[in-house]
């Protein structure tokens, strides 16, 4: 037996190594990717366990990221079960054949250890590389955990290859943070998996074969029928939110962890200020609410899981009725000069009761800085002086200010 056979057996392990054991879990067909930090050790990892014979995949060495998702088009195309991981630079790197994944439906996994994008460099923590490609077709599940890392991966290949889904899935993961920051990690059982994923086998997709040959990615005439592809598409992103919580449901059932679903609630019954937060700041952020708490602040907190497509319908029944909401980004929205996740929450204000809760912006951690317990007690602290009326500013920066 090898030693890095691990499956049923709790240890500690980085985010990259979690990953990867998730993906030895969910057995698939074909690995390509190209190795860029932080990333690099999970594809190592991936690389072992190949050569200890505990992975039985084709794994194929491209000289690019874009290479490696064009390999995955093909295999996807053939009816594979597909893995790649990259970040940053090599997001955009495969740019067209990032594109061509989800334009042609195809339930590839991919895990993304986000760090900065240049300029100016940057190899840190950041979530700037996956919120960039927010529009381009892809799910997109955000992480707080190594624990939550491994498992999402196995609920990703759940959802994507689900019939009435068939959508590319990321699973994003803060550099450095979540990708070489060691945890305790339950990795499942082979068997326990095989049967979660035992569903897809009946499962039925379009796989091109000698015997059956066909087209994809041609030009696409007439405009009725590329409207067609677009609206079908839409719809299965709008499909994937409720069945993303019926895959956490089933999870926790399973394996007894379960995260929510779209989004993650805690001590949100009672509050009537709410904070938001997406991937590893969520662990502080909690910590935090606990203290304020025990001062008698009804503050409550929100993770946001399922980024994309957006949990629009989660978030809009925990907003209701709250006096003031508090986001806390690490990305930067040039053109509205605030978080992304800000952008998406204020599009909700149309359709908040009245009357809508103020919200207000706090960008930090940007290029591995630190968001602090001191930074979520401001947060909280502005966030209750905007609900008792008294005028903050809506944007801050808290490593500047």
């Amino acid at each position: 037996m090898s030693m890095l056979d691990l499956r049923g057996q709790i240890r500690v392990l980085d985010g990259n190594r979690a990953g990867a054991y998730g993906v030895l879990l969910c057995r698939p067909d074909v690995i390509s990717s190209y190795p860029i930090t932080p990333q690099t050790p999970l594809l190592e990892t991936l690389y072992k366990f190949e050569a200890e014979g505990l992975l039985d995949a084709e794994m194929i060495e491209p000289e690019g990221e874009n290479s490696a998702m064009g390999v995955l088009l093909g295999a996807c195309a053939a009816g594979g079960r597909t893995f790649t991981a990259t970040s940053s630079q090599g997001l955009s790197f495969m740019g067209d054949a990032y594109l061509l994944a989800a334009g042609n439906r195809f339930p590839i996994v991919m895990a993304l250890g986000m760090r900065e994008q240049v300029s100016p460099h940057g190899v840190f923590a950041g979530q700037q590389d996956a919120v960039l490609v927010k529009d381009h077709g892809w799910v997109q599940i955000f992480t707080e955990s190594g624990q939550e890392i491994l498992d999402s991966i196995i609920m990703a290949y759940r959802l994507a290859e689900d019939s009435d889904i068939l959508l590319p899935v990321n699973v994003c993961y803060e550099g450095f943070y979540l990708s070489h920051h060691s945890q305790r990690v339950a990795v499942p059982g082979q068997e326990e998996v095989d049967e979660f994923l035992a569903p897809l086998k009946n499962m039925k997709r379009l796989k091109w074969t000698l015997e059956e040959p066909m087209v994809f990615s041609s030009y696409t005439v007439p405009a009725e029928l590329f409207t067609e592809y677009r609206y079908k598409a839409c719809a299965a992103h709008q499909r994937a939110k409720g069945k993303f919580d019926e895959i956490d449901k089933e999870f926790g059932k399973k394996f007894g962890r379960s995260y929510g679903g779209q989004i993650e609630e805690y001590k949100t019954d009672d509050a009537e200020i709410i904070i938001v937060t997406m991937g590893c700041s969520t662990g502080t952020a909690k910590v935090v609410v606990d203290r304020k708490r025990e001062e008698g602040v009804k503050v409550g907190l929100v993770k946001v899981r399922m980024f994309r497509p957006s949990p629009r319908e989660r978030l809009l029944e925990v907003l209701n009725g709250k006096k003031a909401v508090g986001v806390i980004d690490r990305s930067v929205c040039y053109a509205w000069g605030c978080g992304h996740n800000f952008v998406e929450l204020k599009a909700l204000l149309g359709d908040i009761e009245r009357p809508a809760p103020i919200m207000l912006d706090f960008i930090g951690g940007l290029a591995g800085a630190d968001i602090t317990d001191q930074h979520v007690a401001r947060v909280i602290d502005s966030t209750v002086a905007a609900a008792k009326g008294q005028r903050q500013q809506t944007v801050t920066w808290l490593s500047l200010e």
